[in-house]
């Protein structure tokens, strides 16, 4: 008789990165503080990033020319908020495309006058190239950044 497992295959499951944190601030001064790329991530920004279809695109150092390229493909007013990548340019990975089609999901959550973000940016997972340098650089635009931003209006960006 055979084991119904002979044929499985293993497979390493992957977490794609995710952050979540809690700002003073309704869903909906949530999303806009979001939207305002250039006050908690990256100066050097061009386009919008408020509503479904939107395109923008933030650009990183000198000569190497590091941008990603994103488009809103879902937008739920004080919910949820998510960004396609539509092109990018990584020079510091072999893979310089790395994060083209994936995504950064914003989810919202309002209880009491705060928010809860849970942030996902799907397809950035151990597997990734550039995960290792990508996760904590994440972690410091959300934390002491973003975060910042909302709770005392100043962000850091880059």
């Amino acid at each position: 008789m055979k084991n119904q497992n002979d044929n499985a295959t293993m497979s390493v499951a992957t977490e794609d990165f995710s952050y979540c944190m809690v700002v003073n601030a309704s869903a909906e001064e949530t999303l806009k503080r979001i939207a305002q790329v250039d006050l908690w991530w990256a100066k050097k920004f061009s386009g919008k990033a408020s509503e479904l279809n939107d395109e923008f695109s933030v650009y990183f150092g000198g000569p190497a020319d590091t941008f990603v390229d994103f488009k809103i493909s879902e937008f739920i007013p004080g919910k949820k908020i998510v960004w396609l990548v539509t092109d990018c340019n990584l020079h510091w990975i072999n893979d310089k495309k790395e994060w083209k089609n994936t995504e950064v999901i914003w989810t919202l959550t309002e209880k009491d006058g705060k928010t809860q973000v849970d942030f996902v940016h799907k397809g950035l997972n151990p597997e990734a190239e550039c995960y290792e340098s990508c996760k904590p650089g994440w972690t410091h635009h959300l934390k002491d950044s973003f975060v910042k931003l909302v709770d005392e209006g100043k962000g850091f960006p880059e």
